[in-house]
């Protein structure tokens, strides 16, 4: 089998988690690291690995070898996407955004993905969006989902410039995809960076508010099926205690261990985000077979 070559655009902390998750695919080939410092640590780790660089930005790469890669990995900015996805998208290329600016269908591997995998360009979310979501629209299976609200813990070592730079789309991102995923008819989403040291791993607090009859046993069924799910491309993905369900309220307390590929363990919100993105760049490629 012939695998889908993939370029990364950015060569930072995601950008070099991907390319080492993607080393291990059975399915996609990590071919090119689009960037803009021919120097940093970023390139010269995947010159090291065999990679093809840009330093020119997605217009170098257009402009000289747009043969090089049929499948792209955003892991820049919500602003900087805007071009990207213009560039690629004249191209027809694939392209899984991993910024949160939303320009394509919001994609939670477990949840929507069937949905949506013609698609050409596939939004990732965000960290806590793949974290929570999921466990909501779990949960919406079982009854109504009127209030969805989830609050996304982080170590602050994990959270890089441009995590930084995006808080505010972080949290209206994954409302709307607490929404129209989740299945909430009001999403509400809070980030915090916990500066502690050692650095914590990722915990994310869900509370739901559903309508109608409360089946206590459905919903806990419903949510540890989707625990396991989400298992199965994220192994450090699990609840740190059973859901809590008190009448029509149900809180469900989750924690991220990353896989250490890259990024250090603690950085869950980070590993979440590249497993989830490969997991559909993965079923794109076998959809396409």
């Amino acid at each position: 089998m012939e695998k889908l070559k993939a370029g990364i655009i950015g060569s930072g902390n995601i950008g070099s988690d991907l390319m080492i998750k993607l080393l291990r695919s059975e399915w996609i080939e990590p071919a090119v690291m689009i960037g803009i410092d021919d120097q940093s640590e970023g390139m010269k780790r995947a010159r090291a690995h065999g990679l093809k660089t840009f330093t020119g930005g997605i217009d170098q790469w257009a402009e000289e070898a747009p043969e090089s890669a049929d499948i792209l990995f955003d892991a820049t900015s919500a602003n900087a996407h805007i071009h990207n996805w213009e560039v690629a998208g004249q191209l027809e290329k694939w392209m899984l955004d991993l910024t949160p600016a939303a320009i394509g269908p919001f994609v939670i591997p477990p949840v929507n993905l069937k949905k949506h995998i013609h698609e050409k360009n596939i939004n990732m979310v965000t960290c806590g969006g793949q974290a929570t979501v999921p466990i909501i629209a779990a949960i919406g299976k079982v009854a109504p989902v009127k209030y969805g609200e989830i609050v996304a813990t982080i170590s602050s070592k994990s959270a890089g410039p441009g995590t930084r730079a995006n808080i505010d789309e972080f949290t209206e991102t994954t409302s709307k995809a607490i929404e129209e995923i989740g299945g909430a008819e009001k999403g509400r989403a809070i980030i915090i960076l916990n500066p502690a040291d050692p650095p914590i791993l990722m915990r994310d607090t869900v509370r739901v508010l559903v309508d109608g009859e409360v089946n206590e046993a459905a919903i806990t069924a419903a949510i540890n099926d989707r625990v396991r799910e989400v298992q199965a491309y994220v192994p450090g993905y699990h609840l740190r205690s059973e859901p809590i369900i008190d009448g029509n309220e149900v809180t469900v307390f989750i924690e991220v261990e990353g896989a250490g590929d890259f990024l250090p363990p603690y950085a869950g919100n980070l590993d979440i985000m590249t497993s989830a993105a490969i997991q559909v760049a993965e079923e794109i490629v076998k959809n396409n077979q």
